[in-house]
This record gives C-alpha cells, structure tokens and sequence, in this order.
C-alpha cells in the first residue's frame, strides 16, 4: 500500500508560506508556515501533522490489539504531544508522548496495560521514528 500526501512552498522560511495535500482531500491546500510552527500563528505545521498521525495509528493498533484478545473498545480517545528540540545547528523531533483514554468493556488494568504497551511499540507511526529515509528530487526550472 502507498499514500500520498504534497507540499508546496513558495518564498523564504520567515516570509513565504506553503500548503499541503493529500490524495484522499482531507487536507488540500492546507496552509502552513513558519509562524505556525514555532510562533502558534494560523494553519498547521509538521510536528502537529505527525502526532495527528501517532495519535491516529496508536488507536487503530490498540483496537486491533484489544480485539485480537477478545476485547472490544468502546472508546479510545489518544492525545500525542510531538516534541520539536533544537539539536546541534538544527532541530529534530526528539519525542512523542502519548496520552490514552479507552473504554474496554470486560479488560483489567493489567491486560490494558500490557496491550497498550504492545500497540505503542508496534503502530507504523511508531516504528517511523527511527525509519529510513529514502528520497528522489528533481530541480524544475
């Protein structure tokens, strides 16, 4: 399987602005730039968009977890907060927590737990942390 998501942007890093896009139109044309990204202002930016995604991948896993012990959820509610440090001349994401509220009719504590703990360690989301990053770029004139 293959996704597709696009970027564009126009001008310098203070001044210009880009948008993002993805096949399936859920996000087109969404603006982002850099006051969104280290001074709150409008739009997104990719930190927020990457915990959007962890949030999003952490939940499906656990269900798919939950269920493949029987267990169906009522709720899983997953707040990621993206950490975005400065690291030697530049910045790198240096840590995503997550916060889980879920509703399992029938789980113990320690049944939770010991899912959760899985589905943590075993979304795709998670495991792109430490992905290879492959890339082709071409230069239009």
């Amino acid at each position: 399987m293959k996704k597709k998501a696009w970027a564009v942007w126009k001008g310098g890093i203070k001044d210009g602005g880009g948008s993002i896009s993805t096949e399936t139109g859920v996000l087109k044309e969404a603006p982002y730039g850099f006051k969104a990204r280290f001074e709150n202002g409008p739009g997104t930016n990719p930190e927020e968009l990457v915990g959007a995604a962890h949030a999003g991948c952490f939940s499906m896993a656990l269900s798919l977890m939950l269920g493949n012990a029987n267990l169906t959820p009522e709720t899983i509610e997953t707040h990621a907060e993206i950490t975005l440090d400065k690291v030697g001349d530049g910045f790198a994401v240096t840590a995503s927590h997550l916060t889980v509220k879920a509703r399992v009719p029938g789980a113990t504590a320690e049944k939770f737990q010991e899912i959760a703990n899985m589905a943590k360690a075993g979304c795709p989301i998670s495991k792109l942390f430490n992905a290879k990053i492959t890339m082709d770029a071409t230069l239009e004139s």
